[in-house]
């Protein structure tokens, strides 16, 4: 049986104030071209579907057409809710569109909802775990305890157990401990939304969604598809694509990828300001992509935005890399911030704005406050 994985469109998402539905119209386009390729039994489509809970029109119209089209294919095409979604919006008319083939994750109520689909070899269950946190599933299990990710999950899927003698299948959206992150997902204070890839012991395959960069996480039956369009700068270097998944027999796991080719890319770029408007630098190149520019300057050039866009019409960031910029250069960075606890970060931010650690007694206060909030959040 063979899937195509897909996860995180972010339909109606703006990336440095420039609209990406076109270019999302484009990349929905090619995809359905690699169905007519493949020739899928079904779609695994592993949340983030749209960027906001509340999408715009037009994004909801998109969407609405790709399900369309994929059913009108004769697909099976799964979909869950991720951390960006509203699960009740997303899971609307869920159970008149399952007669269509289309299926949408129902809000989490206690159990995993899941579809039995048969070839050749037998049956083929998927299950379709929606984006939980561990108060989600609190809720249900009151009797547990439920304090991590980790054993929010364990316990969502303990209770609605795969079969072992036959093939499983989960789509689900969660950040996999020692995956690698983009910097337009969101970040989680000291690694708090962190899940062992333990937890999914029981599948086949576990098609991920919540990662932006296409990568195994600690085996290769867990994988995060990644994006099919580049949506922050630090994504420049990423081949975007689309998974393939075949099934044959019970423990026959075949996963590969076929390459996207976006109508705009996402590239860096850096130089002088004579180097970057030298004809014999900018000619024969794609100038129309999406461009994060770095000067090396030294002196800032006036209005440098205005004159690069008029050989760079897509400019969507302008930075500066010299002595000046060096030396008041100061950021914690991504991977910082998730080894450190919050009441570290906090102190150390206090410690900044004050000149001075501190006390006792302001610790333990931050770190009750701290908890309240954090229980709050979970």
């Amino acid at each position: 049986m063979k899937f195509i994985h897909l996860s995180d469109l972010h339909l109606g998402k703006r990336v440095n104030e420039y609209s990406m539905l076109e270019d999302q119209k484009y990349i929905l386009k090619q995809i359905l071209g690699i169905m007519d390729a493949e020739r899928p039994d079904g779609v695994l489509i592993a949340g983030d579907v749209y960027d906001k809970s509340v999408p715009g029109a037009e994004a909801v119209q998109l969407f609405d057409d790709f399900l369309y089209r994929l059913s009108g294919r004769g697909l099976q095409v799964f979909v869950i809710s991720g951390n960006h979604d509203s699960p009740e919006r997303l899971a609307f008319g869920g159970r008149l569109m399952g007669q269509s083939g289309v299926h949408l994750s129902p809000v989490y109520d206690g159990t995993v909802p899941c579809v039995d689909l048969e070839d050749a070899y037998g049956k083929v269950h998927v299950y379709l775990l929606p984006f939980l946190k561990p108060s989600h599933v609190r809720r249900f299990y009151p009797e547990e305890e439920i304090e991590t990710y980790t054993e929010a999950i364990r316990t969502a899927l303990r209770n609605s157990p795969a079969e072992p003698s036959e093939r499983n299948v989960l789509v689900t959206h969660q950040f996999v401990a020692g995956a690698e992150r983009s910097e337009s997902e969101e970040l989680s204070v000291g690694g708090s939304d962190h899940v062992d890839g333990s937890v999914f012991q029981s599948f086949d395959y576990v098609a991920l969604g919540h990662l932006h960069g296409p990568q195994n996480a600690g085996a290769g039956h867990i994988r995060y598809c990644g994006t099919p369009l580049k949506y922050s700068f630090s994504e420049a270097g990423h081949q975007k694509s689309v998974t393939v998944v075949e099934l044959g027999e019970k423990g026959d796991l075949s996963v590969r990828t076929v390459p996207l080719k976006p109508h705009h890319d996402l590239r860096e770029i850096r130089g002088t300001y004579m180097e970057l408007t030298a004809r014999s630098f900018y000619e024969g190149s794609p100038v129309e992509d999406y461009l994060h520019i770095t000067l090396t300057d030294e002196e800032d050039i006036p209005d440098a935005v205005g004159r690069l866009k008029v050989i760079y019409p897509n400019l969507m960031r302008l930075d500066y890399d010299n002595q000046r910029t060096r030396a008041h250069a100061w950021s914690a960075g991504a991977e910082t911030v998730e080894k450190k606890t919050p009441l570290e970060l906090f102190m150390e931010f206090y410690e900044r704005q004050n000149n001075q650690p501190m006390k006792k007694e302001q610790r333990e206060f931050s770190m009750e406050l701290i908890r309240e909030i954090w229980e709050g959040e979970t």
